[in-house]
């Protein structure tokens, strides 16, 4: 069981930092909170935010299984997971906004 709920942990942050460095690219912002692109600053907070979080999502995978199923694994999982960030910007990229809690903290 706990295995599981490593690589639920692993899928689930392999979605946040896919969903993460999607946010760090100038047409997805615009999707997302419909302002000026990204200040350099927070372009490179979100792709290091983007970056830790898909190395997160293998470290949770290598510690659920050996390493060539753990790679396999993450690799699946990066895969569902831009795809799945990629359904959420086609579909409701504002659902995305949630991931900007200091844009929310700052406007209110």
């Amino acid at each position: 069981m706990p295995d599981a709920l490593l690589l639920i942990a692993a899928l689930f942050s392999a979605c946040l930092g896919m969903a993460w460095l999607a946010l760090a690219m100038d047409v997805h912002w615009k999707q997302v909170c419909g302002s000026a692109p990204p200040s350099p600053l927070v372009a490179k907070l979100l792709r290091g935010l983007g970056f830790a979080t898909l190395l997160a999502a293998l470290l949770l995978c290598l510690a659920a299984d050996t390493a060539t199923m753990a790679v396999l694994v993450w690799m699946m999982a990066l895969a569902v997971a831009a795809v799945t960030v990629a359904f959420v910007l086609s579909w409701r990229p504002r659902l995305l906004a949630v991931l900007l809690l200091w844009r929310r903290s700052a406007a209110g």
